[in-house]
């Protein structure tokens, strides 16, 4: 028995030796590994901000044709459809007894001039006359008298006359503007009345033409205070207006801003803004529904987000992970507003230079270190 205590004894010295040895040769625990993350840095510059409004397309001209005199519609002129110019004929009305009163008129002016003539040259021998008192002076005042009389009948017929050819002008019923004329409410051999209701057809002018957009009067409440405050600069006057058809492409011509309207309509609380486009192939049609992008101003030092780096929580927080000056990701709470492309613009939270982190956001949490990569393009 004395001899096996020893022999245990030294077995252990030996395995706790060996254990002590194993644990000098251990490396200390390290903490977590810096995940590969992906970040943009941000940049100020100037953006133009933009508004997408709801819009009706309407014409540049419209002119609703309507007969200044009545008769029966002997031919139609125009294809309908087709294009007009200012003044060409587009209905021809029956006019025989148009002519009939303007051949009257100039009949009477004739008669008109010829009393004048001889009332002129019996003015003339009765004032030779009475300078040797030949006649007396009743002959000769009534002389100078008919001749009075008788100019003033060639002004009443030269009147008649113009009038009757107005009205037989108007039998020839022609087109007010230039444009495209619709279709035709009448045919051959209708009736019609002067300053009739009803038009006869409806002539519009399309190139160019206006583009009616609606915006909401607060969001003119808040651009003006923008304004004022001068955080934005104004840009609706300078900018092109963009016109997105229905179909989603965007119409070939920009457009001009001609004005606001100064009245808000109170049962939509929006007020008009009217754009001029230019408008060469037709394609753009009075009533077409489109949508004009509007320029609402101009802000010089703009921050933009990409929005796969900002998050919203149900709460309404917006918040976005950046890479701090220790390498670790921090969670930012920032402040966005509008949309420009596929960025988000910052009112707050984030400045030009910060790294925020746009890709591997699933792997990492506020203080885990990271490893950033700048985002390509």
């Amino acid at each position: 028995m004395s001899r096996f205590f020893p022999a245990c004894a030294t077995a252990l010295f030996i395995v706790a030796g060996a254990l002590l040895v194993s644990c000098g040769d251990a490396k200390a625990p390290q903490g977590p590994a810096a995940q590969p993350v992906t970040v943009v840095t941000l940049k100020s510059g100037p953006v133009t901000l933009t508004r997408e409004l709801p819009a009706r397309v309407n014409p540049y001209l419209i002119a609703e044709v309507r007969p200044q005199a009545s008769g029966i519609i002997e031919k139609r002129l125009f294809t309908e459809g087709g294009a007009v110019k200012a003044s060409q004929p587009l209905y021809q009305l029956d006019d025989s007894s148009y002519r009939a009163a303007y051949a009257s008129a100039q009949a009477s002016l004739a008669r008109a001039e010829a009393t004048l003539n001889s009332a002129r040259l019996n003015a003339q021998r009765s004032a030779e006359l009475a300078k040797v008192d030949a006649v007396s002076q009743q002959d000769d005042e009534d002389a100078t008298a008919a001749l009075l009389q008788a100019e003033a009948d060639v002004k009443l017929a030269q009147a008649n006359v113009r009038s009757s050819g107005i009205a037989l002008g108007y039998a020839r019923i022609v087109s007010p503007i230039n444009g495209r004329i619709g279709k035709s409410s009448v045919t051959q051999g209708a009736l019609v009345t002067a300053n009739q209701a009803e038009p006869l057809a409806t002539v519009q002018q399309l190139d160019p033409i206006y583009v009616d957009a609606t915006a909401s009067s607060t969001e003119l409440l808040a651009l003006r205070r923008e304004l004022a405050a001068g955080t934005l600069s104004s840009a609706a006057r300078t900018v092109p207006v963009s016109i997105v058809l229905e179909d989603g492409t965007t119409f070939a011509h920009d457009g001009k801003l001609t004005f606001a309207d100064v009245t808000v309509d109170p049962s939509t609380g929006t007020f008009l803004l009217r754009v001029l486009v230019p408008n060469p192939e037709h394609l753009l049609l009075p009533g077409m529904y489109v949508r004009a992008v509007v320029s609402v101003g101009i802000r010089e030092h703009a921050v933009l987000v990409p929005q796969q780096g900002v998050a919203h929580d149900p709460k309404g927080k917006t918040t976005a992970m950046v890479v701090g000056k220790d390498g670790k990701a921090e969670l930012r709470e920032v402040q966005v507003s509008h949309t420009v492309g596929d960025q988000w613009l910052v009112d707050g939270g984030l400045t030009a230079g910060d790294r925020v982190i746009v890709e591997g956001l699933q792997k990492i949490r506020p203080g885990s270190p990271v490893q950033a990569t700048e985002a390509q393009g």
